[in-house]
């Protein structure tokens, strides 16, 4: 593992930036001084009640439905150490390291704000596990998204004991006391109310949102290209990208989206000037409405981020400890706000996909694509051209339309009733990853169309973003037109040029960066 970076926690809200650096970057965390100092005090506040003969929630009761029951002196060690085992009740696959990641970390910065009562060497304990590369087993299915996601973090707390199952640095599977051990690592002893405050947070929801973030932001900009590109293979009109038209219906998003498609076709010598042979007045929804539908995704990703932030600056606990000494019950571990903008993302992605989809259909079909050959093929009928990967784009788009059904709209109830209303926000966050994922290919399927589309109108000069596109994307093995092949290594090389930012790094030198 190799870190690329130092992250420094304190008692204030993290950024978002923080915790792709730190899930996907293996970025080193560092307490502040200010933490620990936090982490001190509350702990004082949770020592002294504890020494009182009065029951107070998570430090001296049992938890959820059980709360009613007095818990002594002599078994609050192992009530904390219970509700750990207990809870680490996941099944089905394993989440990937990154979210596993982001979410040790989430519950850590949660931690080191001093609201939650864990002492300062069960959060540097957290910290060390982070720093050396150290990844519970963490597995699909068990959180309800409230109390926050429980079973998902209870594993990584299990971790934290030494007990269960750990990826190291190497990849390699082990048990987690191994792993500690190996990297000089103590296992942490568990006190009043610290099994419950790791536990109990948004954390594995909120982490895949900020990634989700950081992914929709590049696809959102990638679908504009392509969207750009598709228009100027379809001899379309970039009038409608006037900027003056888009200010009379103020939607910022709108205006970025229009903006970059601007750029992009800057220069071309295909857009609006060759339609002699079918005279359009106006181009198709899915190529004239490009912003409009971009745009209003791009303002959905603005408010999910306004919600990412607010909970970024937040500390989820329950109980949670007030500088003015008292520990109370409360209901912030309720995913509700997380879980809505999850759920609406996936709504957003599924139509940019469907857009998408739609463009690349109109450039594949000879009736509609102003001249191109069928399918967009060598030698129609012989050859098949991209026939079937616009079924596979297709199917991909159908998927997603199923994705886009609300997880957080449902609620199960559970713990007795007493948990009787929960947000699915896990849920809502795991058909999100996939859905990115599924956007992901969708675009990289129209790039591979569009490309080879703008190839085939001889005689005419595409915009230099769209050449500086299309070297870029030959250089990375993507093959241009020509007779049938084996598609689906140029497919995945597409998907690959699309993901890991290369699209945009190709055009970006020639527009300058896009919004």
């Amino acid at each position: 593992m190799h870190s690329v970076g130092i992250v420094a926690l304190g008692t204030s809200g993290t950024t978002a930036a923080d915790v792709v650096a730190v899930a996907r970057g293996n970025a080193r965390i560092e307490l502040t001084e200010e933490a620990r100092s936090a982490l001190a005090a509350s702990r004082e506040i949770v020592d002294a009640l504890a020494a009182k003969p009065d029951p107070v929630y998570g430090v001296s009761t049992g938890f959820g439905a059980l709360a009613s029951r007095h818990i002594g002196p002599d078994l609050r060690a192992q009530l904390q150490r219970n509700i750990v085992r207990s809870h680490a009740a996941g099944m089905g696959p394993r989440v990937e390291r990154e979210v596993v990641r982001a979410l040790m970390f989430l519950r850590l910065k949660t931690v080191c704000s001093g609201h939650t009562g864990v002492r300062p060497e069960v959060a540097q304990t957290m910290a060390d596990v982070l720093n050396a590369g150290i990844t519970p087993v963490v597995h699909e299915y068990g959180s309800l998204g409230c109390s926050g996601d429980l079973a998902p973090l209870s594993h990584c707390a299990l971790t934290l004991m030494g007990e269960g199952d750990a990826e190291g640095p190497d990849d390699e599977l082990r048990p987690a006391g191994e792993l500690l051990a190996a990297h000089g690592i103590t296992p942490v002893e568990l006190r009043e109310k610290e099994g419950l405050a790791l536990l109990n947070g948004t954390d594995g929801m909120l982490g895949m949102l900020v990634m989700a973030l950081a992914d929709l932001e590049n696809l959102y900009k990638s679908a504009d290209v392509t969207a750009a590109l598709t228009l100027e293979a379809l001899l379309g009109t970039d009038k409608v990208l006037a900027p003056e038209l888009h200010a009379i219906r103020p939607h910022p998003g709108q205006a970025a989206s229009a903006a970059n498609m601007l750029a992009v076709l800057a220069g071309s010598g295909l857009t609006g000037h060759h339609q002699d042979d079918a005279p359009r007045v106006q181009d198709a929804y899915s190529v004239r409405c490009a912003p409009q539908v971009a745009g209003a995704g791009r303002d959905t990703m603005a408010h999910a981020r306004t919600v990412a932030e607010r909970e970024l600056a937040a500390a989820v606990d329950n109980p949670v400890v007030l500088p003015d000494g008292r520990v109370e019950s409360n209901g912030n571990f309720h995913g509700a706000p997380v879980a809505y903008v999850l759920d609406f993302l996936a709504i957003a992605a599924a139509d940019l996909g469907s857009i998408a989809e739609r463009r690349t259909d109109r450039l594949l079909d000879k009736n509609r694509s102003h001249g191109l050959p069928p399918f967009l093929a060598d030698d129609a009928g012989v050859d098949s051209g991209l026939m079937i990967a616009q079924y596979t784009q297709a199917a991909l788009v159908s998927e997603m339309k199923r994705l886009a059904v609300p997880a957080s709209a449902d609620s199960i109830p559970s713990s007795a009733m007493q948990e009787d209303h929960v947000s699915m926000g896990w849920s809502a966050a795991r058909k999100l990853r996939t859905a990115v994922d599924n956007l992901t290919r969708i675009v990289a399927i129209e790039l591979y169309a569009a490309t080879r589309a703008v190839e085939l109108r001889e005689g005419l000069t595409p915009a230099p973003a769209t050449r500086a596109v299309i070297e870029a994307v030959r250089k990375a093995g993507v093959e241009g037109p020509g007779p049938d092949r084996f598609l689906a290594p140029d497919l995945a090389a597409a998907d690959a040029f699309v993901r890991s930012g290369a699209l945009l790094a190709a055009v970006e030198p020639v527009t300058g960066p896009l919004a």
